[in-house]
């Protein structure tokens, strides 16, 4: 099938700037949800991509799932013609935020995913008195 150049270039640059593509199965959408093209193109392109193994195609619930491989990273800076530094967003370390009220963990590689509060909300009700001894019947 043959794209035009411009709406190849949408649709890899979209591609390359997220890492992953998701189109629904339905080839006379006449327009694709996220990128200014038709559907049927989006998905053709990426067929194509998929047939050279620069994309991983995964199908569920009539809706197409690409995934932008490695090769396809080389393949794409080179076709759109962009530096090294520049990486699709799926391929970023993301940096992760500590838990407001969380501590260090033990080990010292990082904040710990919880807050011992409940403990302490734990010892701050009232407990019975130190003279307070139960009896049971026997």
């Amino acid at each position: 099938m043959f794209i035009p150049k411009d709406e190849r270039k949408k649709i890899h640059t979209y591609l390359f700037k997220e890492g992953v593509v998701v189109a629904k199965k339905d080839f006379n959408q006449p327009k694709h949800e996220e990128i200014d093209t038709k559907n049927l193109f989006v998905i053709k392109a990426l067929q194509s991509l998929n047939s050279r193994g620069y994309v991983k195609t995964q199908f569920s619930w009539q809706y197409y799932y690409y995934t932008l491989t490695d090769a396809g990273v080389e393949y794409l800076r080179e076709w759109l013609h962009l530096p090294t530094e520049i990486v699709p967003a799926t391929h970023k370390k993301q940096v992760r935020q500590p838990l407001p009220g969380a501590r260090p963990s033990r080990d010292g590689r990082g904040p710990r995913n919880f807050d011992d509060g409940y403990r302490r909300r734990a010892a701050d009700k009232e407990a019975a008195p130190g003279e307070y001894k139960p009896q049971f019947n026997q």
